[in-house]
């Protein structure tokens, strides 16, 4: 596996050349694709932390797992550039946090991409479920599991323009502006890496925001998209979600590190809609409990689990890696990827 060029750019879905992390891909076989990829010493969004740097983000990591799943569609499933995809579910778990430690150069990562499952209608192919373990100087750093599909572009524009001709929505979409949340409160030093509102408290003891879309951030919205993205959406839940927790007292801090995901798409997030965030009372020891709603209806959910960046905090990660991760309740959503 080479690590000196990127892969195109087109390829993964990305307008820079900085955003994309994958740089070669082969297929052993039908069902396994090996994918390498290079973490930035420094990234301005991932690595946006109020902490010493002392691992990598979990988030940049799955975002190369969310870059190949594009590659084995457009390269080895004759999936055309230009068809539109779907995020469905999404599952992370750190396996060795040891390995997410960066070095003195970039780190070099190679993901083994393995098809769980293909889904099809009368017209052939149109998803996959993907499982991918990710390896770092030949430790398992990380698992995931991707659930998504893909549409043709004429499909895609017919079905946007009937969903937000139904609430009333023409034209571009512009997204709604609004306060944010102090950046120190989300554990970051950059405000324009904040995209939620200032939390408050809800009646069951829970937390509530807005989601705050910036469309001008250079990351999450690396090209336009008629919505909010899926890692958008992860990415609130992930700041209430460490508000809530520190406030509850489970956390020290908000720089603590997203070491397991499970998440699932419900529906398209309107940018220009407001989006609310929600956190379920957080309990000490357990996974912080999220969701997306908009219009009073169900968008997405997460259950987010944390570790504090301090070495006895990742160690008990290590000791439990083994274990099954927590999956959502069944189902399939929708969300861009």
């Amino acid at each position: 596996m080479q690590f000196a060029r990127t892969l195109p750019k087109e390829l993964v879905h990305r307008a820079a050349i900085a955003e994309v992390f994958l740089t070669d891909a082969k297929r052993p076989s039908e069902d396994e694709v090996l994918l390498a990829a290079q973490l930035p010493r420094l990234h301005a969004f991932h690595d946006d932390t109020l902490a010493p740097r002392t691992h990598h983000d979990p988030f940049m990591l799955l975002e190369a797992c969310r870059q190949a799943i594009f590659v084995v569609a457009h390269r080895y499933l004759g999936v055309p550039l230009g068809h539109k995809f779907l995020l469905r579910a999404v599952e992370s778990d750190v396996l060795d946090p040891t390995a997410l430690v960066p070095g003195n150069t970039p780190t070099e990562a190679v993901i083994a991409a393995r098809v769980g499952e293909r889904l099809r209608s009368r017209s052939g192919m149109t998803g996959l479920r993907l499982a991918f373990t990710v390896t770092i100087r030949g430790r398992p750093a990380m698992s995931a599991r991707i659930d998504y599909s893909w549409m043709r572009p004429r499909d895609w524009t017919r079905l946007r323009a009937g969903q937000r001709g139904a609430l009333g929505l023409s034209g571009r979409p512009v997204a709604l502006r609004g306060p944010r949340a102090d950046a120190a409160l989300v554990g970051r030093r950059d405000p324009a890496n904040v995209v939620i509102s200032p939390p408050r408290t809800t009646g069951d003891g829970g937390s509530a925001a807005r989601l705050v879309a910036r469309t001008t951030h250079p990351t999450l919205y690396d090209h336009w998209v008629d919505h909010v993205p899926g890692m958008l959406e992860l990415e609130a839940c992930r700041q209430l979600a460490l508000t809530a927790a520190v406030a509850a007292g489970a956390l020290r801090t908000p720089t603590a590190l997203p070491v397991g995901l499970s998440a699932r798409f419900h529906r398209f997030a309107e940018m220009d809609l407001p989006l609310l965030c929600l956190t379920a009372p957080v309990l000490p020891g357990a996974d912080v409990e999220c969701a997306l709603h908009q219009l009073g209806a169900p968008v997405a959910e997460a259950r987010i689990g944390f570790a504090d960046r301090d070495t006895a905090g990742l160690a008990a990660v290590a000791g439990i890696a083994g274990a099954a991760p927590g999956h959502l309740p069944g189902g399939r959503g929708t969300a861009l990827t």
